[in-house]
């Protein structure tokens, strides 16, 4: 038998064999789906969403970063508890969120509220780094030991005010907001890359996804995309 065909054979099995241990791809698969299809029927036309953003979905195992009391829930379409009145976002909003960023490969990103780490597994996997912070300690660390289990090596968490974002290491190519503030956080704006692009939720019951490009000059210009509804950013236990 060449060993061409004994190569090849030898690495069909390993695929085989990764297949059957990763016994819940296909329920990624038909939520990949669900989340193409809802992106392409939105009045005004959200529209094909980046197949780098898909791949990603298909790829993070969404169920590993929710509680065992729900984790048959993890693929269906729809925002689930994730203890701490906190949630895990709906995937076509991580989705939409994710494809407004426009991450490169070579790119920094910051995300405020890491909550269960999903989002920053994702994003992981389209960044070249991801920073995260979450202010409620029990969800920052337990999100942090989830993405050092599954190998997330490129994200960095800590604890502490995201309002004030990660001056440390900015200027970021993209800031993702995955709590509502009622009005968008200067130091945000501030912390970003000229040519960078901060996606947000802005208001308070009712919010607007919004994404800012801030120009070379500085100066942003700002759009609304949907309507969204997301657990408000809290700084020091307060709502802002």
């Amino acid at each position: 038998m060449p060993r061409r065909f004994v190569a090849a054979l030898i690495l069909g099995m390993l695929a085989v064999s990764a297949l059957a241990k990763d016994d819940r791809a296909a329920e990624r698969h038909r939520m990949v789906e669900t989340i193409q299809n809802m992106a392409l029927s939105i009045a005004g036309g959200v529209g094909g969403l980046d197949a780098r953003v898909l791949a990603a979905l298909r790829s993070v195992p969404r169920h590993e970063f929710v509680p065992g009391d729900v984790s048959h829930l993890a693929y269906a379409n729809h925002p689930l508890p994730i203890g701490l009145g906190q949630t895990i976002s709906q995937p076509f909003i991580v989705a939409l969120m994710t494809d407004l960023l426009h991450v490169k490969p070579g790119d920094r990103v910051l995300e405020i509220g890491t909550g269960s780490g999903y989002q920053a597994a994702v994003l992981s996997l389209l960044a070249r780094e991801v920073y995260s912070i979450e202010i409620v300690e029990q969800l920052g660390k337990s999100a942090a030991l989830t993405l050092s289990r599954l190998g997330h090596a490129n994200v960095t968490t800590r604890i502490g005010d995201g309002y004030q974002g990660w001056e440390e290491h900015a200027p970021y190519d993209g800031i993702m907001v995955t709590a509502a503030p009622n009005h968008i956080p200067p130091a945000l704006v501030t912390q970003l890359k000229p040519g960078g692009r901060l996606v947000i939720p802005v208001g308070e019951m009712f919010q607007d996804l919004m994404v800012i490009v801030k120009a070379a000059d500085g100066t942003t210009t700002s759009r609304r995309v949907v309507p969204v509804r997301f657990v408000p950013l809290t700084r020091g236990g307060k709502s802002n």
